[in-house]
C-alpha cells in the first residue's frame, strides 16, 4: 500500500512539474511575441538612437552575465571587449573600407581574441583573484588604446562611415539602422539562449554550484571557464561594434574601467542568472543616463541610489525577485531562469 501511495504521489508531483513548464513555456512565448512586436514599432514612439543604444548595452549585459550569472566569474574588465571591439570596429570600417557586417565580425572576432589572451591567464585564479586579474589586464589594455596610433588616442576614431549592409541597404538613413541593430540584437541573444540551454551551458551551471564536484565527475573545468570566457567576450565585442556604428566613433570612454561597472550594475540590477534580467537593468541604467542628462540632477548619485534601493529591496534583482515570488513560481519561471 505505501509503495502504491508513493508511486501516486511522484506520479502527481511529476505531472505538476509538466504543467508547470508547460505553462512557463505558454508564457515565455507570448512575453517574447509581445516583446518583438513592441521592438519593431518602437522607433514610431521613441528617438531611434535612444533605442539602438539601449539594444547595444543590453547585448553587452547579457554577455556579460553568460560569464557571471552561468558560470560565476566576476569579471571588472570587460569594457576590454567591449570598447576593443568598437575600435577595431571603427579601424577596418574607416580606414580599410571594409562594409558594416564584416567590420562588425571583425570586432568579434577581435574581442573573442582578447577574451583568450585574457583568460588564459585569469581563470588559473578563483574569487576576488581572478576579478583583479582582469582589471589589471584591461587597464594595460586601455593604456594600449592610449598610447596607440591606429585609436588616434584622447581624440578616439571618429566620423566612422556607416556604410551599406550587404552592400545595397544605407544605414546612414536612421530607420535602416535601427532594424540592423534590432537584428544583430536578436541574433546575440539566440545564441546566448542556446549556449546556456546546450550540455556545455549544463556544465557550466554545475561548475558555478560546485566547482569540485564538477572536477570529480571528470570535467575539464579550466577548459569550460576559457571558453564561456571567450564567448562571453565575443558577445560583448559583437556590441561594442555595433554600438561603434551607431555612434560612429570610438573614444577611450569604451575601455575605460567605468564601463566594467556600468556592465555589471546593470546585470546586478536586472538580476544574475536570468536571460532577461541584463536587458531590464540596462533598460533602467540607459534610461536614467538618456534623461536626466539635460536635468539638473547629477547622474551617477541618482543611479547609486537606484542601485542601493535595489540591493537592499532585490537581493536577486529585479527579474530575479519576480521568478521568486509567487506569481513567478506559479508560472513556472523559476525553473526556466
Amino acid at each position: 500500500m505505501s509503495d502504491v501511495i508513493h508511486n501516486s504521489s511522484a506520479t502527481s508531483t511529476a505531472s505538476g512539474r509538466t504543467e508547470r513548464s508547460a505553462t512557463a513555456s505558454k508564457t515565455y512565448a507570448a512575453f517574447l511575441v509581445i516583446g518583438l512586436l513592441l521592438l519593431l514599432i518602437a522607433p514610431a514612439f521613441l528617438y531611434p538612437i535612444f533605442l539602438m543604444k539601449l539594444l547595444c548595452f543590453a547585448l553587452f549585459a547579457c554577455a556579460f552575465n553568460l560569464l557571471l550569472g552561468y558560470t560565476g566569474l566576476l569579471s571588472f574588465g570587460h569594457a576590454t571587449f567591449f570598447g576593443g571591439a568598437a575600435y577595431f570596429t571603427a579601424h577596418v570600417v574607416k580606414e580599410w573600407g571594409f562594409p558594416p557586417e564584416i567590420g562588425i565580425l571583425v570586432g568579434a572576432a577581435g574581442a573573442a581574441f582578447l577574451g583568450l589572451i585574457m583568460g588564459f591567464f585569469a581563470i588559473r585564479r578563483q574569487g576576488i583573484y581572478f576579478a583583479m586579474i582582469t582589471l589589471a589586464l584591461s587597464q594595460m589594455f586601455f593604456f594600449f588604446c592610449l598610447q596607440a596610433s591606429f585609436t588616434h588616442g584622447e581624440d578616439g576614431i571618429q566620423s566612422v562611415p556607416r556604410g551599406h549592409l550587404f552592400g545595397f541597404i544605407d544605414l546612414a538613413n536612421t530607420t535602416n539602422m535601427y532594424y540592423f541593430v534590432l537584428g544583430v540584437f536578436l541574433i546575440g541573444m539566440i545564441v546566448i539562449w542556446r549556449f546556456i540551454n546546450s550540455p556545455f551551458g549544463m556544465i557550466l551551471k554545475s561548475i558555478r554550484e560546485n566547482e569540485q564536484r564538477a572536477i570529480s565527475l571528470g570535467y575539464s573545468v579550466a577548459r569550460y571557464k576559457l571558453g564561456a570566457f571567450v564567448m562571453s567576450a565575443a558577445l560583448a565585442g559583437l556590441a561594442g561594434g555595433t554600438k561603434a556604428l551607431v555612434f560612429q566613433f570610438a573614444t577611450l570612454t569604451d575601455v575605460g574601467w567605468q564601463m566594467s561597472g556600468e556592465v555589471i550594475l546593470m546585470t546586478l540590477l536586472g538580476g544574475i542568472g536570468t536571460l532577461i534580467g541584463p536587458i531590464f537593468g540596462a533598460g533602467l541604467v540607459v534610461t536614467l543616463q538618456n534623461y536626466l542628462a539635460t536635468s539638473q540632477f547629477p547622474v551617477t548619485i541618482i543611479t547609486g541610489v537606484v542601485f542601493m534601493i535595489c540591493v537592499l529591496l532585490f537581493r536577486r534583482g529585479i527579474i530575479g525577485e519576480f521568478y521568486a515570488s509567487r506569481l513567478g513560481r506559479k508560472l513556472g519561471f523559476e525553473h526556466r531562469r
